[in-house]
């Protein structure tokens, strides 16, 4: 497909005040995507893990759940999803279980392997988690998580 040279296109509308901020929005939510992930991958470390194995095994931390379940509540793919579960089982951190609601779709459960790894990552990312809540304070980060739910909504 061919497009028409650069000085042809025509021009883009201009941003509103709120278009602009938003905009703004987007771009330092990628910013900042791109460091949680090196922070979440350095913390990982602590537990032999890497920050997407960190990930699956925290969708079934609490519970057993189908992997497509996972994916649904980290909002990525079933697909990913399945190829980490499949390696967190391999190394043990993980295993499938049967699941009574359906016969094809077993849920992944954590092991005893999983949960200390998740212990150890925790013992390092609990006080850092506090030393940056505190700095930036609590209703700061309550009125942006409140933003954050709202826009995602949105969208």
């Amino acid at each position: 497909m061919t497009h028409p040279p650069r000085q042809q296109w025509p021009p883009a509308p201009p941003l509103t005040e709120a278009g602009e901020a938003f905009t703004e929005l987007v771009l330092e939510t990628f910013r900042l995507n791109a460091r949680l992930l090196e922070v979440a991958q350095e913390r990982a470390a602590a537990g032999g893990l890497t920050a997407a194995w960190w990930q699956v095994l925290g969708g079934v931390i609490d519970e057993p759940r189908s992997v497509a379940e996972v994916g649904r509540r980290m909002g990525v793919t079933r697909q990913s999803v399945q190829r980490i579960a499949d390696v967190l089982v391999e190394r043990g951190l993980a295993e499938y279980r049967p699941n009574p609601a359906h016969r094809r779709a077993k849920l992944l459960a954590c092991t005893e392997a999983g949960y200390w790894a998740i212990r150890q990552i925790a013992l390092v990312t609990r006080p850092w988690a506090d030393e940056v809540g505190e700095q930036l304070g609590a209703d700061a980060l309550r009125q942006t998580l409140e933003t954050m739910r709202a826009l995602l909504a949105k969208l």
